[in-house]
């Protein structure tokens, strides 16, 4: 390789590009097709109609992955889904950047080529490592903010560390302060944690020149920066002025932006703790879990070398880590069935450890090279032995964890979301229960523009004026807004919506909310996997099991890749649904339909064998 052609080799940083293309082809490869459980359906809703999300209202994600819902590729969940992808790239290529700059003034060897080799290898391999982590890779492959986060967190440590730089070659250049505190209120409008990163990034300023913190004119002005971006969050009333097709909150004044942005709509409840509890919240956040007991030992390496030369990096990492913990274990005192929500708070902690698993990997070459001096030729041979020491860890970690990340073919929220919309009549009113059950129906509605004919109220939300608001057609004169419904709850809610509406329209609710509410004046009809809610002395009649043929049930009776809990969650749903129709068709004497539900709700979950055997037993049915 001549002059030319390595100036030509460095000047277009192939592993920069590699860095970005490489872990985006990985999530494109595995990127779920349409709306997925959790709050996916009511992301993929509100960025497409510009509206809100949930609380705190997610300004600044929805407005970023807008755009992409203007490439003409697939549907609008996916194009979405492709928007978190892309984050998720931007945030591999900040690792491989933040790892150059703390690898900028290490010299592996004399030649000059090798050494320069060997530090973009090592942010490459960082860079990839991170890109196929257990979290960041379930983040990346439908909508979800926290990528962005990581990403925007990782540029404001690249700015502090360069004016860091700047400042020790005598160059004050407080712009790149002023920049940071931008992004820092600009960030509020993806996820308030970010506030956890408020000390470590003080401290650094600190460690750097603490005298500026006690200069009035640049501390006024690094506010003024923040406030500036925080301003995204203007967003909220401005937009609910409009009245978007999901305006959750509906910010229009400043007590209900403040309730919206503060999450006055998800009150605490105090609750004990154990050293089992503790010990769980404390695993959320788990080096080892991310990047094997490996890339932990890189990690602590990657401390040790450091200390000795940027003390500042190591405490920002050790205070960062410290503050998450505090207050989203100490402080949040999250329950254990909740747990898996926090965990994803840690993406930019996970981030700067792919960082240091990179530096890591570079002070552990740059050993082996000291102790084998009679390496005098740095051959193909080398370049080749140095390639695989550096992506070995990625490339196990991506075989560890391709198979539990592959949504390139989940379709069960969709289909569940769908096969509900089927079930329902013409004008019908479905009240659902839990985030999972509600958003994919949101978006096939609001977005797919799905059966547009049935109103989807939203059980827990029955007791806000604002959603009243939002659905007139059924709460415009409802006695719901003649009592105080927050004291009595979204149980007492149910029950009077639903008196109020049944004998005018079909009333149904989903599977949660049948088994989550006990309706003493009124039963549940199976109709599929939704229930119709009739007159306790009202006949039932006989049960239309047709409607089983008209669903498409994918992912279902074969085994599914990727399974989160609300997904085995749905999973059970059809296997439960199959089951309890055919208990019913068993009871009316309907023997051969009855067996063929009971064998579907078996081949769905082997565990329903048990309650089918039984049921069988009963009725003298045979396999």
């Amino acid at each position: 390789m001549n002059s030319t052609q390595n100036k030509f080799y460095f000047k277009i940083d192939l592993f920069l590009i590699l860095s970005f293309v490489i872990p985006f082809g990985i999530f494109m490869l595995t990127l779920a097709p349409s709306v997925t459980f959790f709050d996916s359906g009511e992301f993929l809703t509100a960025t497409a109609s510009l509206g809100s999300a949930h609380s705190p209202g997610y300004p600044l994600f929805l407005m970023y992955a807008k755009p992409f819902t203007w490439i003409p590729l697939g549907n609008i969940a996916f194009r979405i889904n492709m928007a978190t992808a892309f984050s998720s790239s931007l945030a591999c290529l900040a690792v491989y950047l933040l790892t150059l700059k703390l690898l900028k003034n290490e010299k592996l060897v004399e030649n000059e080529l090798f050494s320069r080799f060997a530090v973009k290898a090592s942010g490459l391999a960082a860079a990839l490592s991170f890109s196929v982590t257990p979290r960041l890779w379930l983040q990346s492959n439908h909508d979800k903010p926290y990528p962005l986060l990581a990403f925007i967190t990782a540029v404001i440590l690249y700015l502090l560390l360069t004016w860091r730089d700047h400042f020790k070659c005598g160059d004050e250049r407080p712009a790149y302060v002023y920049v940071c505190t931008f992004l820092a209120g600009l960030t509020m409008g993806l996820h308030q944690s970010v506030v956890l990163f408020l000390p470590a990034w003080f401290l650094m300023i600190v460690l750097t020149d603490w005298r500026m913190v006690t200069r009035a004119k640049e501390f006024i002005i690094a506010t003024a920066f923040a406030l500036l971006g925080f301003s995204v969050n203007l967003y909220l009333p401005l937009r609910a002025l409009s009245n978007p097709l999901l305006n959750w909150g509906d910010s229009k004044t400043l007590d209900q932006f403040l309730w919206h942005f503060l999450r006055k709509g998800y009150p605490g409840e105090e609750h004990s703790r154990d050293i089992a509890l503790l010990w769980s919240q404390i695993k959320a956040f788990s080096i080892p879990f991310e990047f094997s007991w490996v890339g932990a030992v890189l990690v602590l390496f990657s401390l040790f070398c450091l200390w000795k030369r940027q003390k500042d990096v190591v405490i920002f990492f050790l205070a960062g880590v410290t503050v998450f913990l505090a207050v989203i274990v100490g402080y949040f005192n999250t329950l254990p069935d909740m747990i898996f929500l926090t965990e994803e708070f840690f993406t930019p902690l996970y981030l700067l450890a792919a960082v240091l698993v990179g530096v890591g990997l570079f002070n552990v070459l740059s050993y082996a090279t000291r102790k084998a001096r009679i390496l005098v030729q740095y051959n193909g041979k080398v370049y080749a032995l140095v390639l695989v020491m550096m992506f070995s860890l990625p490339v196990s970690l991506c075989a560890v964890n391709y198979y539990e990340n592959d949504q390139h073919n989940n379709y069960i929220a969709f289909d569940y979301a769908s096969n509900s919309l089927r079930s329902l009549p013409p004008n019908a009113i479905m009240f659902t229960w839990g985030d999972s059950g509600a958003f994919p129906l949101w978006y096939l509605q609001g977005v797919e523009r799905m059966r547009e004919d049935v109103d989807l109220p939203h059980t827990p939300h029955l007791v806000f004026d604002w959603y009243l608001d939002s659905m007139p057609r059924i709460f415009k004169d409802s006695n719901l807004r003649k009592f105080d419904v927050t004291s009595f709850g979204p149980e007492s809610a149910l029950r009077i919506a639903v008196t109020e509406n049944l004998g005018i329209r079909p009333v149904f609710i989903d599977f949660s909310t049948r088994y989550s509410v006990e309706f003493k004046d009124y039963q549940p009809v199976q109709r599929g996997i939704v229930y119709q809610i009739r007159k306790i002395n009202e006949p039932t009649g006989m049960p239309d099991i047709s409607i089983w043929d008209n669903y498409i049930t994918r992912g279902i009776f074969e085994k599914q890749s990727f399974l989160d809990l609300d997904t085995g969650k749905a999973i059970m749903i059809y296997a439960n649904s199959y089951l309890e129709v055919g208990e019913f068709l068993a009871g009316i004497n309907r023997p051969q339909e009855a067996t063929s539900m009971l064998r579907k709700s078996e081949q769905i979950s082997p565990d329903m064998r048990a309650s089918a055997d039984q049921i069988r037993m009963r009725y003298a049915l045979g396999r």
